[in-house]
């Protein structure tokens, strides 16, 4: 059972320099945030001990641990790329140069691998204007890489570089590592705060309701649904298919299908299914085109997870790799399709699309825009305070400390007997 303790955030040690944002002055309707404000967990309070379980609100400090003048800053970004990762960037150096005054701002290049020596990547410096113009790509300004790094190496790194405070941008894999990162910090008393940014399009990061990227997934992905959509109707017995984006978790699809109102099946990880058989996929399908005349399947790519042996390939980061023939749940999908259709004499078009790295990769919306910059602040307001080994999360609308050890200790799934899923099954009548 979760314990408020679980909930409650690490500090550096005591606050005694005063802020040098005004806000008392200059912005009395946006006051500073006392250490004592709370978020409830939960909306729809349960009875018994969650009732009173509570997350400590995210804002500006009227009291600082860092010292403005004198502190050195340093962001990465690592994992895989999403929508969003520069304007993260961007709002965080501006935040830390204009309205804090720090003056030696490091960018860390190609993630935890730039804390290594031996990969000879150098600290780049940032200001206002290495990062003009950054929230206007995709991709990361500064590289992102996969793979594990001795936090050792890497505390040791940052000890030597005389780095205070250090923004970790990334999702699951990332965070871990800044939470280890962060213990062993903690471990030789070094006085530098570790400060995480959730990234995912695939949304699945713990006691945090919103990541940054997903709604741009969301809405390209769309696109790729309306385009088999098209191929599907153009043609006799037409079937689209697309795979998108999601390892363990399928909100991606599932968000996707909701938005496209054109799709006919919805497979995830989390809701286990089956291809042969009376019930099975196939079965499905072959009714519906001898009904409708067309059909439009969308799958996560973590579905193929079943498809994998013991022996199947896997990234640096010893994450399976979706993407490889061992367990590429599509083209096995779309070749499976194929041939039953043939097996039962029904003539058809298939039509694939994996529009995954590009959904991945595009410059973020104006909605992802706006959360990114705003998680930023808020990276830095807890950063300049002293706080470590936290994310800036959100909750219930309200930004949040949320520790790494919790928001890391299980990824978010979609829940088989919840409103989401219901909706799916609403909005494409399929079985459940």
């Amino acid at each position: 059972m979760l314990t408020q303790a679980e909930l409650d955030v690490t500090t550096l040690g005591e606050r005694t320099l005063p802020s040098p944002l005004h806000l008392a002055s200059s912005h009395p309707g946006y006051p500073y945030v006392p250490d004592g404000a709370r978020v409830r967990l939960r909306v729809e309070l349960p009875e018994g001990p969650e009732a009173a379980l509570s997350l400590e609100r995210a804002g500006p400090r009227e009291r600082l641990f860092f010292r403005p003048a004198s502190t050195r800053a340093a962001l990465l970004t690592t994992g895989g790329l999403c929508p969003g990762l520069n304007n993260v960037v961007r709002s965080a150096v501006l935040e830390l140069h204009y309205r804090y005054g720090v003056r030696d701002i490091l960018g860390v290049r190609f993630g935890f691998e730039g804390l290594n020596p031996e990969v000879g990547l150098p600290l780049l410096p940032l200001g206002p204007h290495e990062v003009t113009d950054i929230h206007r790509m995709g991709g990361s300004f500064l590289g992102v890489s996969r793979g594990r790094q001795d936090v050792g190496v890497m505390a040791d790194t940052l000890e030597r570089a005389r780095i205070d405070l250090l923004l970790v941008i990334g999702g699951d894999g990332t965070l871990k590592g800044a939470h280890a990162l962060a213990a062993e910090l903690q471990r030789r008393r070094a006085r530098i705060a570790v400060v995480g940014v959730p990234k995912t399009i695939d949304a699945d990061v713990g006691f945090v309701d919103k990541t940054f990227g997903f709604e741009t997934a969301v809405e390209h992905a769309r696109m790729a649904v309306d385009a088999v959509h098209a191929e599907a109707t153009g043609a006799r017995n037409g079937v689209g298919l697309v795979k998108l984006m999601g390892r363990d978790s399928g909100f991606v699809a599932a968000t996707t299908t909701l938005a496209a109102e054109d799709v006919n099946f919805c497979l995830v990880p989390e809701v286990p299914f089956t291809l042969e058989g009376e019930g099975g996929l196939l079965a499905a399908l072959e009714r519906r085109l001898r009904a409708r005349g067309h059909a439009v399947v969308v799958v996560a790519e973590g579905c193929g997870a079943s498809l994998a042996g013991a022996g199947a390939e896997r990234d640096a980061s010893g994450n399976l790799r979706y993407a490889s023939a061992d367990a590429d749940i599509g083209p096995y999908l779309r070749d499976a399709i194929r041939a039953h259709l043939e097996r039962v004499g029904l003539p058809s078009t298939v039509k694939y699309i994996d529009p995954s790295y590009m959904i991945r990769s595009v410059r973020a919306s104006a909605a992802d825009a706006v959360y990114a910059s705003a998680l930023a602040r808020h990276a830095v307001h807890a950063a300049m305070a002293g706080y470590t080994d936290l994310l800036i999360g959100r909750m219930h609308r309200v930004f949040t400390h949320v520790p790494l050890a919790l928001a890391t200790r299980e990824r978010k799934r979609i829940d088989p007997n919840g409103e989401l899923w219901h909706a799916v099954l609403e909005a494409t009548g399929q079985p459940a």
